[in-house]
């Protein structure tokens, strides 16, 4: 498989949002979502130390498995928004 196809497999998703874990001490989880907030993906991180050095990009390419659907009209229509503002103003590999 070239690099080309695996990329053609993966979906862009763009972050919308940044939250910290209410249940579980130093976790981070970033929210991307398609421009039509239609679909998402979640990435939980431990913020174990300021050493653990990794870049939070301005979008990510996951795999469609990894891939949920947005059920609320209102989290689409705010995920649509933020992830078109983030593509208007952002490259995808900026860190953010």
């Amino acid at each position: 498989m070239t690099e080309a196809e695996f990329d053609a497999e993966r979906v862009r998703m763009w972050l919308v949002e940044r939250t910290y874990s209410d249940d579980e001490q130093n976790m981070v989880i970033l929210t991307y979502a398609t421009p039509d907030g239609e679909r998402y993906f979640r990435k939980e991180r431990a913020l174990t130390s300021f050493t653990d050095v990794r870049d939070t990009t301005a979008a990510v390419d996951a795999e469609p498995e990894n891939v949920g659907a947005v059920d609320d009209p209102t989290d689409r229509e705010r995920y649509a928004a933020e992830a078109e503002r983030m593509a208007r103003n952002h490259e995808p590999d900026d860190v953010i």
